[in-house]
């Protein structure tokens, strides 16, 4: 089949992903086709050496592939197919302070979840309603692949602000944990079984998961390793393998043991078992401390190290489950594949006893003309108990960012269920607008 080659911008150029979905793009050009890369940042500084090094990967690798960087929108947003965002807005030193500023008050301090998800939200808001602006303008035909975090509050945001946008919302944490299922399971893809799954980004659980070709339920041998291990492999694969990943692994264990039906998303912890998280957590070295001592010192040394010599030809870098699905999408999107997609996107009544207008992650079957949802039915009181709080709590934080409302986002907090009272929930949420003062809206 000839395919028409892609236009792609990577929105985050800096961050430390990038090197791998460059990687897995040059890998995949047979079924999806590229004709320009594209980086964009607006921190020169930052995007600058990762830029550099994968320039050189370009050249080595697939050299046809037009590659540029950039940090005028205008440059970046002109004439692309997709936008495939992943901004870090704040960087990792305000995802310090989102994990460090709850933990004052003994509440989870945790990038996506609680008071830290809900502050690094706020500051993302703003900078992706931009860029779907620019997107828009320039590239009206284009799609974004929007994979920022914290995801949910993200999707919710562009549902208020750009309903009609072409962004489909996603998050690459179902498939790294089908990717560690597979691996139990003795299988060498995730794509060798269908799954159900429904929740919320980074709350949510599997319901069923079946081998493709014979039907055979996988669910009993997952459910007897988990109650054993938890999702902890003890394989040196997969993306994630520092200290505080492992324990959150290992604590799926803990998590299923309450919901013994289904098997859960890691996250959940965090809303479940915020007192013993806390408990085995240093407040003075969290997991951003982690990521800049490791995954970001390492990325950085490895782009210098490529362009001190000039060549790629024996990097560490290498796509991941978080590109390859990125990919797929893409090609789904471009080509009409019809392939199966966990993504972020509007009920509209796929729950069937849940909110129409909450954003849900879920099932759903992707082509040229976006994505169709796939049917959940109704779920159980103690996942759709929880999903509402959840629910709440991110609507209205987004109500806090429109409206420039105090109230509605000490309420967003408040409602949290990692905040144990509306007290605490003040406290963190005064030292919190200090530090995001340069990126949060005004709070009357």
């Amino acid at each position: 089949m000839n395919r028409k080659k892609q236009r792609v911008l990577l929105a985050g150029g800096g961050s430390t992903y990038t090197a791998g979905i460059v990687t897995m793009l040059l890998e995949n050009t047979e079924k999806f086709p590229i004709e320009s890369i594209v980086l964009y940042d607006n921190n020169k500084q930052r995007q600058h050496p990762v830029a550099e090094a994968c320039k050189i990967i370009v050249s080595e690798k697939n050299p046809s592939v037009k590659f540029s960087y950039t940090t005028d929108p205008v440059e970046a947003f002109t004439d692309v197919d997709f936008v495939m965002a992943q901004i870090r807005v704040g960087l990792y030193a305000l995802r310090e302070q989102d994990e460090k500023i709850p933990m004052k008050y003994g509440v989870i301090g945790q990038e996506t979840c609680g008071p830290g998800g809900i502050a690094y939200g706020l500051r993302t808001i703003g900078p992706v309603i931009e860029m779907i602006d620019y997107m828009e303008k320039y590239s009206p035909n284009a799609w974004m692949l929007n994979y920022s975090n914290p995801a949910a509050i993200v999707a919710e945001a562009c549902r208020v602000l750009r309903p009609n946008s072409r962004v489909i919302n996603i998050c690459d944490m179902p498939v790294c944990l089908e990717e560690i299922f597979a691996r139990i399971l003795g299988l060498n893809s995730r794509k060798k079984f269908d799954v159900s799954y429904y929740g919320l980004n980074h709350f949510g659980w599997w319901t069923s998961i079946q081998e493709k070709t014979t039907g055979k339920d996988l669910m009993p041998e997952l459910k007897e390793y988990v109650a054993k291990k938890g999702y902890e492999e003890f394989t040196p694969q997969g993306q994630h393998k520092e200290s505080s990943w492992l324990d959150t692994m290992r604590a799926a264990k803990d998590i299923w043991e309450l919901e013994p039906e289904t098997l859960p998303n890691t996250y959940l912890k965090y809303y479940l078992m915020g007192d013993e998280t806390n408990e085995h957590t240093d407040p003075n070295y969290t997991r951003a401390n982690e990521i800049m001592d490791r995954r970001e010192k390492n990325t950085f040394d490895e782009c210098n190290r490529i362009i001190e010599n000039g060549t790629a030809k024996d990097t560490w870098f290498a796509a991941s489950e978080h590109s390859q699905f990125i990919v797929e999408l893409a090609c789904a999107l471009a080509f009409n594949t019809k392939e199966r997609f966990i993504l972020i996107v509007e009920n509209n009544g796929a729950i069937e006893n849940f909110a129409k207008d909450a954003m849900v992650e879920i099932p759903c079957i992707v082509g040229k003309d976006g994505f169709e949802r796939i049917s959940i039915g109704t779920i159980p009181t103690f996942q759709k108990g929880l999903m509402e709080q959840q629910v709440a709590s991110e609507k209205l934080a987004v109500d806090a960012w429109v409206e420039g409302s105090y109230l509605k986002l000490w309420q967003s907090l408040a409602i949290n269920k990692t905040v144990p009272s509306q007290r605490v929930a003040k406290q963190i949420l005064d030292d919190l607008i200090e530090v995001n003062k340069e990126f949060w809206p005004e709070l009357n």
